[in-house]
């Protein structure tokens, strides 16, 4: 079996000692890894780097196609732009997917049969980070939705849910007031759905679903 290459950064603040944790797990579990590290985020910025990462980081990316990341600065109201979301740009990391598993009995909680994907949009909405100043006393912030994009973080949680027996897909959306934007993701949502006739489809207003998520899941 050959070795699986990765590139490994091991981030700020507590980031090194976690990663310094989880490698040792994955050595004791036998992981086969070709391991390159690259340094990203503060100490890249303070030493002149105005991105907070180098060209080289970049290429170890491309090169493996698996990053192993621990938590890194994002400076606050000023300062090099978010590390996370320039990856995620940069390599189209357009779905963010989070599983959401209950471990009961071995872990107390109250709900022990949750097993829940949540499929988050990475590039759009305000992620996109398109702010300017519009007066000395005015900063705006605009909310991109795409049809392109919305096309396809949709299709993939269909596609997820029919590769991993899924019963279930929903839309949160918030088209009640920004009608517009969340009102083309939720017809897009509407349009593709029909071509899973196996899978249930259905939506919330994302204050209800999140409600919902926390009471029932």
């Amino acid at each position: 079996m050959t070795n699986v290459p990765i590139t490994v950064a091991h981030g700020d603040g507590i980031g090194p000692e976690i990663m310094d944790a989880t490698l040792h797990i994955l050595k004791e579990a036998g992981a086969r890894l070709d391991i390159e590290t690259v340094e990203i985020g503060e100490k890249v910025y303070l030493s002149g780097n105005s991105a907070g990462i180098a060209p080289e980081s970049w290429e170890s990316l491309r090169r493996t196609k698996v990053f192993l990341k621990a938590p890194i600065t994002t400076p606050q109201g000023g300062g090099y732009k978010s590390l996370n979301v320039a990856v995620r740009k940069t390599l189209g990391l357009y779905a963010n997917v989070r599983p959401c598993v209950s471990y009961h009995p071995f872990v107390r909680t109250k709900h022990p049969v949750m097993d829940v994907v949540i499929v988050r949009e990475n590039e759009e909405d305000t992620y996109a980070g398109i702010e300017y100043r519009q007066t000395d006393q005015v900063e705006e912030c605009l909310k991109l939705i795409s049809r392109p994009g919305s096309e396809k973080i949709v299709r993939y949680a269909f596609e997820y849910a029919k590769k991993f027996n899924r019963k279930k897909v929903t839309c949160f959306i918030k088209d009640n007031i920004m009608k517009q934007t969340d009102g083309l993701f939720h017809r897009v949502f509407d349009e593709i759905a029909p071509e899973y006739p196996g899978i249930e489809a259905d939506h919330w207003i994302v204050d209800i679903g999140a409600a919902k998520m926390a009471d029932t899941p």
